[in-house]
């Protein structure tokens, strides 16, 4: 065998080796090669836009807790002014009401200071008429007034 002969044989098989991974090995793996390099780079496009709506999501929900803090502190305030508020109503509804039954105790007890003044009146009358009758029925005589006077103040105690 000629070593001419087959230097070109294997040049030619190695040419047909070529032309054959480029005909129809080539294009399939470049695609997979392109199609891999999309995946990668729609992935690390993804985990981009992940991370970017990670922190638009953290400053959100930074800004809601924020809010309802305030509004939580503001629900605090009313609910302690309103607290404020009906202690407020209690204590005047209370002076109210207490100066109500005051004033109800103080008419009472005029009324029965009234009652128990015209019941002495009556009483005191109705000694004196007494006493007179009972004068007036004896003799006037000294003596017998100071028994009639010692009786009546018997009969008072």
């Amino acid at each position: 065998m000629n070593i001419n002969f087959t230097l070109i044989s294997q040049a030619i098989a190695f040419s047909v080796f070529i032309w054959f991974t480029v005909k129809f090995v080539w294009p399939p793996l470049l695609r997979a090669i392109e199609e891999r390099q999309k995946n990668i780079a729609d992935g690390l496009a993804a985990g981009e836009r992940g991370r970017h709506e990670l922190e638009l999501a953290s400053q959100r929900s930074a800004e809601v807790l924020k809010e309802a803090k305030h509004l939580a502190s503001e629900i605090v305030s009313q609910a302690e002014k309103r607290s404020t508020e009906i202690v407020e109503e209690a204590k005047k509804t209370a002076k109210e009401e207490s100066d109500r039954i005051i004033a109800g105790a103080k008419a009472e007890v005029q009324h029965e200071m009234f009652s128990a003044k015209e019941a002495l009146r009556q009483y005191a009358a109705q000694l004196a008429i007494a006493g007179a009758t009972k004068i007036l029925r004896r003799e006037i005589d000294a003596k017998v007034h100071a028994d009639i006077l010692v009786s009546i103040e018997e009969d008072l105690r």
